[in-house]
C-alpha cells in the first residue's frame, strides 16, 4: 500500500491547509477507489476537515479554542500541573485530545470524496514555530 510523509513548518497556532499535498499523492499512486488514511505524529497538534473558502471560519475556530482552553498561566488554568514546557503546552495537548490526530477520507474515480467546501488542516496548538510531519497512507 502505497505511503508517504509530507511535512508542515508552522509560524505559531492556527490552521495549515495541506488538501493540495493529499490530493497530488493520491493522483500519483492512481487508485480508483479506496481510503486515505491521514495521520499527525505529534501530541500538540491535530487534524480538522474544515471550510476552506472563508478564512473568518479559521479564525472563529482559533478564537474559539483560545477561550475553550487558554494558556496555563490565565487564572482560570491554575489546576494544571504540567507547566514545564511552556504555558501553551499543557493546553496545546487538552486541544489535541478534543480533535482528531488521525482521520480517513474515502477515495473515489480517483479523487478525495471532500464536499466542495472542505479543505484538510493541520491544527497547531503551539505558540512557536514547529515542524510538524504527517503520514498519509492509501489503502485499497
Amino acid at each position: 500500500m502505497p505511503q508517504t510523509r509530507i511535512s508542515i513548518q508552522t509560524r505559531g497556532q492556527g490552521l495549515y491547509e495541506f488538501t493540495a499535498e493529499a490530493e497530488a499523492f493520491v493522483r500519483r499512486n492512481r487508485r480508483d477507489e479506496g481510503l486515505l488514511t491521514v495521520f499527525v505524529r505529534h501530541t500538540s497538534c491535530s487534524l480538522l476537515i474544515q471550510e476552506n473558502a472563508d478564512p473568518d471560519v479559521r479564525r472563529d475556530l482559533d478564537a474559539f479554542f483560545h477561550r475553550l482552553v487558554p494558556p496555563s498561566d490565565d487564572p482560570s488554568m491554575r489546576w494544571i500541573v504540567h507547566t514545564m514546557e511552556g504555558p501553551d503546552d499543557m493546553p496545546a495537548h487538552i486541544k489535541a485530545a478534543l480533535n482528531q490526530v488521525s482521520i480517513g477520507i474515502p477515495v473515489s474515480e480517483g479523487r478525495l470524496t471532500l464536499g466542495t467546501w472542505q479543505g484538510l488542516y493541520l491544527f497547531e496548538h503551539r505558540d512557536r514555530p514547529h515542524l510538524r510531519e504527517i503520514v498519509l497512507h492509501l489503502g485499497g
